[in-house]
């Protein structure tokens, strides 16, 4: 054969077997299609648009995974790229003239997702190179964008729940102050060459000032920045975003506010609960444990009048406080409490609770992560028995 590399494809074992032992024994490495065990290498799935390749591996663990990753990227980008890869090489040396970071990629952004493809559909290469110097004119005379901070809201921390916008400014900032709750998963998103900057705040921890957090907001978009601050959860929510919003605008600077998804909602929704049901409560109360001054006073009556539902933040070390105010103030010592760690994480755990043994059941969960404390709602499987079974009864037309 005088083979190096030899694959067995033809979904039989047997003949796959004979393959592989006439290439062994001419001195051939040997892979077999979707059998890891028997294969000597692996090769990944390869999208080719020359000179951009996308190799695709699963370290032979699913082959299914990186073929419908391959069709997937196949599908998405056009088979012009190559061509517009390689006329853009070709006018690197002179994008060079832009200063660099934000002006040279706010002009490769702008080629390749924009006006490159058109030129190119429009024009042949031509038409690109004509439209390169174009794009190259209008960048150069061009004033440099004016710095901007956008408050983002991260949500409970599974990078599949950012807001596609989220998603578009995390991948454009030069710059992102994070809360210390901002998981890892979701700073990755961010471009190679953004600067993450952690500020965050702990209950009775060590913490970032709040005008340390302002401060360095204000320095980096004075000097340009596309600038994210990047919340947990909801940046409106227990967020202080109308301190720092009001020192953006003290010092002129444009800002936007992104929402996210809040704890309460992905704990709610872990639990399978409604946080509001008819029948049962018409509003919904989100409460934090603590504030500057310490343990949060509250409406105690108003909360503890049964069918009441609350989402209390910050309130692992203030559980025994809660407890007792309510339990003074009439509540159902059997009310259901759920207490959600990491929301919405694959390390997220659910502690179910009543709240005469809410702050016992809390230490002895050992929970190091952020909870959220769900006043008046159980896991729905704990909390409302199953529906008895109903036999199947085939309609007339399916007897027919």
């Amino acid at each position: 054969m005088c083979a190096v590399l030899a694959y067995g494809a033809n979904e039989d074992v047997a003949e796959d077997a004979r393959i592989a032992a006439l290439a062994r024994a001419d001195g051939a490495m040997v892979n077999i299609v979707d059998n890891l065990r028997d294969s000597q290498f692996i090769t990944p799935a390869i999208v080719d648009r020359d000179p951009v390749t996308v190799a695709i591996g699963t370290e032979g663990a699913a082959p299914v995974l990186a073929r419908a990753i391959k069709r997937d990227l196949e599908a998405r980008l056009p088979a012009t790229l190559g061509r517009l890869a390689r006329i853009g090489k070709s006018f690197r040396h002179v994008v060079e003239a832009l200063p660099m970071g934000r002006a040279r990629r706010d002009f490769w952004t702008e080629f390749y997702f924009k006006t490159g493809a058109r030129d190119l559909e429009q024009g042949g290469e031509g038409g690109v190179l004509a439209g390169l110097h174009t794009l190259f004119g209008r960048h150069l005379t061009a004033q440099q964008q004016p710095g901007a901070v956008a408050f983002v809201g991260a949500g409970p921390g599974d990078p599949d729940l950012l807001t596609l916008k989220a998603r578009k400014l995390l991948d454009e900032a030069d710059v992102i102050v994070h809360d210390r709750l901002v998981p890892a998963p979701i700073l990755e998103l961010a471009r190679r060459e953004a600067m993450l900057i952690a500020m965050g705040k702990e209950g009775f921890g060590p913490s970032a000032t709040q005008d340390d957090i302002n401060d360095t907001l204000v320095a980096h978009a004075k000097e340009g920045a596309q600038v994210v601050r990047l919340k947990a959860g909801d940046a409106s929510v227990f967020g202080r975003l109308d301190e720092e919003i009001a020192a953006i605008d003290a010092a002129g600077i444009d800002w936007q506010v992104v929402p996210g998804i809040t704890a309460a909602s992905a704990a709610a929704a872990s639990l399978g609960q409604s946080l509001t049901r008819r029948g049962r409560n018409s509003d919904l109360r989100l409460l934090t444990g603590h504030d500057v001054e310490g343990l949060a006073e509250h409406d105690w009556r108003t909360l503890a009048r049964p069918g009441a539902v609350a989402g209390i933040y910050m309130a692992k070390r203030g559980a025994r406080f809660l407890q007792g105010r309510l339990l003074m103030h009439g509540a159902d010592p059997a009310t259901p409490v759920s207490v959600v760690e990491n929301a919405s994480r694959p390390d997220q755990r659910i502690v179910p609770a009543r709240l005469a043994t809410l702050a016992e059941d809390i230490k002895a969960a050992n929970l190091p992560g952020p909870a959220i404390l769900l006043y008046g709602l159980a896991p729905r499987r704990a909390a409302e028995p199953a529906l008895p079974a109903v036999p199947f009864q085939p309609s007339k037309r399916e007897h027919a």
